[in-house]
């Protein structure tokens, strides 16, 4: 197996690749253009979880849904709530 050698030039590229996505991000969601809904198979991707952990997150009552037509619906804003409220700060050490 070759070995990849990354060199402070590659690192210095992807820096900028991922500051120029991040303000691509940021930018959408000051203007509005992030979804306002996602389907479930959005909210399994950007939560790394599986169809079982989210039907859990339903039932429980941890991440509110709406259910239109047999399709389930979040609320991205009541999602980055949920991910606020059950935030962790670890204290430490002084």
């Amino acid at each position: 197996m070759p070995a990849n050698i990354i060199t402070t030039d590659d690192l210095r590229e992807f820096k900028m690749e991922l500051l120029d996505d991040i303000k691509n991000l940021l930018s959408k969601q000051a203007t509005g253009k992030l979804k306002k809904y996602l389907k479930s198979s959005e909210v399994m991707d950007l939560l790394q979880v599986s169809p079982g952990t989210l039907q859990n997150l339903r039932i429980n009552g941890t991440l509110p849904y709406t259910k239109v037509g047999g399709i389930i619906y979040y609320d991205a804003e009541e999602i980055q709530g949920v991910m606020n409220s059950n935030r962790v700060q670890h204290k430490q050490n002084s």
